[in-house]
């Protein structure tokens, strides 16, 4: 009998350090490059630059309401009208709009497939074009290019870059889940663009405001299948070629956030099923890279595939603070991890997500946003357990657009 209760005390033990162990890295990977993000340096302008031609891509799935408007603002560049072309691939649209669509100075390719994804749709649109272009810039349905967007993208490729991440926030901020989705947005600019680039490696992507040089695109998307997060594929292949991925924090794309709790939830659905599939797909391949290439950007995609979501973390980090302070003052059961072990662990915490949030969000809407965050992490949390089959089908996160935007 004392052996069983001995053996189940080491389970415990173990336990409780795999849970504390697997936390803390993922505090410390948010608390270290959200430092590291406050060194990051805008790279010098350039006097004289080689304009490229650009292929605008909108992939857009039944996106009728805000499809047009997207094309019309896509067209205002500072950048000459004979050097890019808007490209909306239209899935699944109303006749209505593919005759309001042709009636712009803009490229329409109509597709329609049994089980949409924005992969098939770029490969068939990209299949579609006889124009040659230089650079692939790839747009959400509902994304506003800032005026001199294409013109700050075409500088990053003269001065050698082959893919870039644009800067993409906020459209809207109208309730409170937009501003939680707005702010998860900015602390991951910060921590997995910023930060990044500040040490020296890969920005992320972000699935769109991000160019690419087109060939490598064209090459690259052939062999890509992805229901979901095609753009976290195309990351561990460049990572994999050892292609460096820059990012511009002045260069900005505004996009429509989540308005309502069921927007959030299916959103973030097809987020973490995502996460677990490249994880288990690229795990013994991101140990070989780093053990025996020594590609540490590639392993560091990995991580990033084991890292909690924010909401989830935040709230896990939270929940076994409180326990473990409740245990210290009132009931005494003997840990192996102590109560100031977790203070810090969340203290770090704060402190990372501090340093990346905009100091823009540092008012009483936020914080009133700040009450549906219990509801956030309870909907994640669930959603943990509903992902079977989730990235079988691509799962379309319908928003309810805003009036207006915010600049």
């Amino acid at each position: 009998m004392e052996a069983f209760y001995n053996l189940i005390q080491i389970l415990l033990t173990v336990i409780e350090y795999v849970v504390f162990l697997y936390l803390l890295i993922s505090v410390l990977y948010v608390f270290i490059y959200s430092v590291a993000g406050h060194s990051y340096k805008k790279r010098k302008k350039l006097e004289k630059v080689s304009k490229r031609s650009v292929a605008v891509f909108i992939p857009a799935y039944k996106e009728d309401a805000v499809i047009v408007e997207v094309a019309k603002n896509a067209l205002k560049q500072d950048y000459k009208s004979d050097l890019f072309d808007v490209v909306v691939i239209a899935d699944s649209m109303q006749d209505e709009t593919l005759e309001k669509l042709r009636s712009l100075p803009i490229i329409v390719v109509e597709v329609s497939f049994e089980n949409s994804t924005k992969t098939k749709a770029l490969n068939k649109a990209m299949a579609t074009l006889k124009k040659k272009y230089d650079i692939a810039l790839i747009l959400d349905a509902d994304n506003i290019m800032e005026y001199k967007f294409l013109s700050k993208i075409n500088e990053a490729f003269e001065n050698g870059y082959q893919i870039v991440q644009g800067h993409r926030k906020a459209k809207n901020l109208n309730t409170s889940y937009a501003i939680l989705d707005a702010i998860s947005e900015e602390i991951n600019n910060h921590v997995y663009r910023r930060g990044h680039r500040a040490l020296g490696l890969s920005s992320a992507l972000i699935g769109s405001g991000m160019a690419f040089d087109y060939t490598l695109f064209k090459t690259s998307m052939a062999n890509i299948k992805a229901i979901g997060g095609f753009d976290k594929e195309l990351e561990f292949e460049m990572a994999k070629k050892r292609i460096s991925i820059e990012y511009l924090q002045d260069a900005f794309v505004l996009d429509e956030k989540i308005q309502k709790s069921s927007g959030f939830s299916k959103q973030r659905k097809r987020w973490l099923s995502t996460q677990f599939v490249y994880f288990r797909q690229y795990f013994f391949s991101g140990l070989t890279q780093l053990v025996k290439y020594g590609n540490i950007n590639f392993f560091d995609k990995l991580v990033q595939m084991i890292i909690l979501p924010r909401v989830l973390l935040l709230g896990l980090t939270i929940i076994f603070t409180i326990l473990y302070l409740l245990n210290a003052y009132f009931f005494g059961i003997i840990t192996s991890i102590s109560a100031t072990s977790w203070v810090i662990n969340t203290s770090l915490l704060f402190i990372g997500f501090l340093l990346a949030i905009p100091s823009s969000f540092y008012n009483i809407k936020t914080l009133n946003a700040m009450l549906a965050l219990p509801s956030a992490f309870f909907r994640m949390f669930l959603l943990l357990f509903k992902l079977k089959g989730a990235n079988k089908k691509y799962i379309h996160t319908e928003k309810d657009f805003s009036q207006n935007q915010q600049k």
